[in-house]
Order: C-alpha cells, then structure tokens, then sequence
C-alpha cells in the first residue's frame, strides 16, 4: 500500500507539472527528428579548379563526380573567396594540388578520388605535389572543430550556474527583497551580469588557457582574440540563463532547458558539415549564438584570422547579449512595476 501511494502521488505530480510533462515526450521528438535531417543530408561535390592543363583532366576528373572549373590563373585568395576544395595546377607534366584544407575528412577524400581517377587515367601513377591552406598532411578532424568545443563548454557551464544562481536568488526571496527598494530594473539586471560576469570572465580565462596551453589545441591565429571571442560567449550566455531562469520554478525546470536551448546549438558549430545541409536548416543554424562563436572560434585558432576578419561574427553576438539583457530588463516587470 506504501508503494502504491508513493506512485499515486508521483504519477499525479507529474500531471500537475506540464512543462516537464511536454518535455519529456515532446524533447525526444524534436532532436530525434533534427538529427534525422541533418544526418539525412547529403554531401556537396568537391569543388576543383584545375589550371594550365589541356580538357583530357578536366574531362577525367568530372567523370570521377568532381564540380570541375578549368580557369588561365587561380590564387590560394580564390579558393578562400570561393571555397574551393581544390586547385590542381598542371605544368611540364608536373602536378601540383594545393588543398584548402578546412575540413581534413573531406581534403582526404578530395585526394585519394583525384589520385583513382587519374591513375585510371595515366600508365604509371602520378605524382603529385601537395600544398595546403590551412593545416598540414597531419592535420585531423579534431583539429578543426576542438577550438568550437572551447566555446561550448564556457557557454554551457556558464549558462547553467548562471541561470541556477539567479534562480536561487528569487526562490529565497533575495530578489523579491530587491524589488521592494527604489532600485532600478536596469540597475538589478546590470548587477546580476556584471557580478556573475566577473566569474565567467575568470572561468572563460581559465579554459582558454588550458585548453591551448595543456591540450595543445591548434591555435594559430591571436590567444587575445580567442579570449575577446569566448568573452563574449560567456556574455551571451550569461544573458540567456539569467533570463530563461525566470521561466523556472525549480533548479530541476531549469536543467529542463538544457535539451531545448543547448543540444539543437551543437548540431550547428560545424561539428558535423554545414554545407551539405537542406538550405532551411543552415537558416535555422543562423539564429543559434553557437553558431557564430564557432565560426570565430574555427577561423581565429584554425584559420589564423584576424579581428577584421571574424569582426562581424562578434558584433552578431554582442548583438545576442544585448537583445538578451534587454528582455531580461522587460521580464522584470512582471514581479514588480518600476
């Protein structure tokens, strides 16, 4: 009788509750279905430019499914513009393939299928100069999207303790406390970031470092900009979890969030290709703040950019931030009238 008591008043809990309820049917739903069309993509053809070479090449390597361009001149400037997957230059019997490089997977498959087309091709096997843009023969898949995972963990970590911190200060009456003195709207959200701030900057320095300094992540570009960039990042979250927290009723309700707000955002830091995926969902990936941080992130420690160059990426998450605090300020009004 214990027993069924126990579950009777669970099972009526949990019927009271309907936002747990939706999420735990309803969460499933919606990234098992993300996953299916994401994974359900297929891959772009590789791109190859091929100069001073006669058609036969040309010809060859469209039969072997390359998106063949045969161009007078091309520059390692134009395969970045145009995100070429490959530039073949063909001289006194010479080859010479010069790889973009910004996906290891794909530059490997983009040389073993142009070494079988052209060994189907030629009596004796080709040889071939390599060059790359980006990286080296040695460079892995992880290389390029370790700098993204720099980035996930200070936006999750610090949206968690961020959103659960506040969340604590309103359930235990501090914030309702606060809201009963002549103090601003404005000036309590601008407390609440710049207080909780404090700690993300430390814990984002903290990362940054470590991850660069002991893991030996490929960092190429400037270690300030990468701590502009994740700077920002903890900014952004910081902003989101304060707010999503006033949402919340329980430190359980705001873990509920996790699988609505931060597992849709991973699909879109480049861990998986973006290029192949349907034209809908890259416009899905583009109102996601990962997204952004790990395009910076890639370009900066991968690519070597510089600040001009992942400038607009930081404004759009400054951006994120600041339309953030600004419903947070707004939300307020809902516990009292300023």
């Amino acid at each position: 009788m214990r027993i069924a008591s126990l579950v009777t008043r669970i099972t009526q809990q949990m019927r009271r509750d309907r936002r747990t309820l939706a999420l735990f049917f309803l969460a499933p739903l919606l990234i098992l279905t993300l996953m299916y069309f994401i994974f359900d993509t297929e891959a772009s053809d590789m791109k190859i430019v091929v100069t001073g070479s006669d058609q036969t090449i040309v010809k060859v390597l469209k039969q072997a499914d390359f998106q063949v361009t045969a161009a007078e001149e091309f520059s390692q400037e134009k395969m970045i513009e145009k995100d070429t997957d490959g530039w073949l230059h063909v001289e006194n019997g010479k080859m010479k393939l010069t790889l973009l490089n910004d996906e290891p997977t794909r530059a490997k498959a983009v040389q073993m299928q142009m070494m079988q087309a052209l060994q189907g091709n030629e009596k004796n096997t080709p040889s071939i100069e390599e060059k790359y843009v980006y990286g080296d023969a040695d460079t892995k898949a992880f290389d390029t999207f370790s700098p993204m995972l720099v980035s996930f963990f200070v936006f999750f970590f610090v949206f968690l303790i961020a959103g659960i911190a506040l969340l604590k200060e309103r359930t235990s009456g501090t914030l309702e406390r606060l809201l009963a003195t002549p103090i601003k709207r404005y000036e309590i959200v601008a407390g609440y970031v710049i207080g909780y701030g404090l700690f993300a900057l430390i814990q984002t320095i903290i990362v940054v470092l470590y991850a660069v300094n002991v893991l030996d992540i490929v960092l190429v570009g400037s270690i300030w900009l990468v701590l502009l960039t994740n700077i920002l990042v903890a900014l952004v979250a910081l902003s989101l979890g304060t707010l999503l927290s006033s949402f919340a009723a329980s430190e359980f309700q705001m873990v509920q969030f996790i699988p609505l707000v931060i597992v849709p955002q991973v699909f879109f830091t480049g861990i998986f290709p973006l290029d192949g995926m349907s034209g809908w969902l890259q416009k899905i990936g583009k109102v996601m703040p990962l997204y952004y941080a790990s395009d910076a992130m890639n370009g900066i420690m991968y690519k070597g950019f510089t600040f001009n160059e992942v400038l607009l990426d930081l404004l759009i998450l400054l951006a994120f931030a600041a339309v953030f605090i600004t419903i947070n300020i707004i939300s307020l009004k809902k516990y009292r009238a300023l």
